[in-house]
């Protein structure tokens, strides 16, 4: 049995153990519409469930993702997406990060010239001068282990890269996303793929919550703050996307935080707010309390191992409240983050889709933002993996990006 099948074996039943706790991240609570019993094929010394429900959707897959999958190989006839097992319990949100998760950046072996991975490449095209770049000509799946080092090092510095025209199956999108940390399953998944989510905006509309055009998705956002060790690369592949409309932005946290002054930048160094979970929970030792968030406590400002650069690390759907300031000062104080890195035009980059595209985005150093201007007149359906990153961590001596690269801090 092979390394991924074994964590596949081990997600689907469950076995308490530090590893499966880890790999059994799910969200969204769902209605099967299909269900199969699925029989472990060899015995362990851990209990296990002996008969495990597999739930599955029934919606219909856009033809072009249709063919994606089967040419991957993977079995639709039970339905899609699949659903992976209930997190009902905070108790249990907590078992996925029981301890410490091994991590080390990729990006810190890489040389800064990069020029195994530039070499390689057609172009190299920076979309703005703070945030984003398209690397031309390049198939992710045939990268060398040099090369992604040295593209982990490239979207630890400019946020989020993109390449077009990628011939990428699921499985292929799992295994080079792995290069860069330990993956984190999350949400609906590709069938007998648990790693590869589905982001799928008929899905989310049907299942999740429907969308109104006041009031769409989550707005500027990254994922997963109230883990102890928080997402480091996400790698978000469309395979489907509307004819026009559909972008989807970047902000850099590096530059945000350069748009503050230095006497507040000083102000929150150090400071350390609650961030929350997206969905609620119950307490298993506490029946009376209902469904509640789960919380975290992360740094306001965290230092980005690979680059050493300060960057801003807050967000407006599950950043709460400051740390030893009052309700109506720590409000005051996290609005006026929110808008910079909101509302900066210029720390921005935005990126128009075309079919077979992937994007690599650092959620240490960015937060991103999806438009929803086509409103499900059409289509938008891709497959994402995520990887867990280090613990964030403030470092006063560290510099700021402008600083780093020596420009004028005005």
């Amino acid at each position: 049995m092979s390394l991924l099948n074994l964590l596949g074996f081990l997600y689907y039943y469950n076995i308490s153990s530090n590893l499966s706790n880890f790999i059994a991240y799910h969200i969204v609570i769902m209605s099967p519409s299909a269900i199969e019993q699925y029989e472990p094929a060899v015995t362990w010394a851990t209990p296990v469930k002996a008969v495990k429900e597999r739930k599955f959707g029934n919606f219909t897959i856009p033809d072009v993702a249709r063919q994606r999958m089967e040419k991957a190989g993977i079995d639709l006839s039970r339905g899609y997406p699949e659903y992976p097992a209930d997190l009902v319990y905070k108790q249990d949100v907590a078992a996925l990060q029981p301890g410490p998760v091994e991590f080390s950046d990729p990006g810190l072996r890489a040389s800064k010239e990069k020029k195994a991975l530039f070499g390689a490449a057609k172009e190299v095209r920076h979309l703005t001068y703070h945030c984003g770049t398209e690397i031309v000509g390049l198939q992710l799946k045939d990268l060398t282990s040099q090369q992604k080092d040295e593209l982990a090092l490239l979207v630890s510095e400019r946020g989020v890269v993109f390449f077009r025209d990628q011939d990428l199956s699921p499985q292929q999108q799992r295994d080079v996303t792995a290069h860069f940390g330990p993956v984190f399953p999350q949400n609906a998944h590709v069938p007998g793929v648990p790693e590869v989510s589905v982001i799928w905006s008929q899905y989310f509309a049907s299942a999740i919550r429907k969308p109104t055009f006041r009031t769409p998705f989550q707005g500027w956002h990254t994922d997963l703050v109230h883990l102890p060790q928080t997402f480091g690369i996400t790698h978000l592949h469309y395979d489907t996307v509307p004819p026009h409309g559909g972008d989807i932005l970047w902000a850099s946290g590096y530059a945000a935080y350069c748009k503050l002054s230095p006497d507040f930048r000083k102000f929150i160094d150090g400071k350390k707010a609650v961030m929350r979970s997206g969905d609620s929970y119950l307490d298993r030792d506490d029946a009376t309390t209902g469904r509640q968030p789960v919380e975290e406590i992360h740094p306001i400002v965290r230092v980005h191992p690979v680059t050493g650069w300060k960057c801003l690390f807050v967000n407006r759907p599950w950043t709460l409240r400051i740390i030893g300031l009052e309700k109506a000062e720590s409000d005051m104080v996290l609005q006026y983050l929110f808008n910079v890195y909101e509302n900066t035009i210029d720390i921005q980059c935005r990126w128009r889709w075309t079919p077979g595209t992937s994007a690599l985005w650092d959620n240490r150093c960015t937060l991103h933002n999806a438009s929803w201007d086509y409103e499900n007149r059409v289509t938008r359906h891709g497959t994402r993996v995520a990887t867990v990153a280090e613990k964030p961590y403030f470092d006063a001596n560290a510099p700021t990006m402008r600083e780093a690269l020596g420009l004028e801090d005005n």
